[in-house]
């Protein structure tokens, strides 16, 4: 299986613009990702504790490879302030053959041996 066909799409949600920003800044700057789009905020609505909630939050969609899963999720759990974040991973099943070489591309370590 070609690296290009193992890309996901990992999301996340922050509670604000600048937490998502040193989130994404972190992922690229590790070679986890090789792009997170910061999207605009969104209201979410949420059971937490047995009551319904409502937040502010920054959605991250975070690209990267499947196999830089458990790294991201790693680098998520210790940034997020959340006590149990979102951290869910779509596969990519399809997409841009040049767009996916360039993901992997990026993703990938600049020493060999890593």
């Amino acid at each position: 299986m070609k690296p290009q066909l193992d890309a996901v799409l990992v999301i996340t949600n922050l509670p604000d613009r600048e937490a998502a920003r040193r989130l994404a800044d972190s992922l690229v700057a590790q070679r986890l990702a090789a792009c997170v789009n910061i999207l605009a905020p969104c209201e979410s609505v949420y059971r937490w504790q047995g009551k319904i909630e409502t937040a502010q939050e920054t959605t991250l969609l975070i690209k990267t490879l499947g196999a830089h899963y458990g790294k991201v999720e790693k680098t998520i759990r210790k940034c997020h302030p959340y006590e149990l974040p979102e951290i869910i991973a779509i596969p990519v099943v399809a997409g841009l053959p040049a767009y996916l070489d360039w993901l992997a591309a990026e993703t990938a370590p600049i020493n060999p041996t890593e």
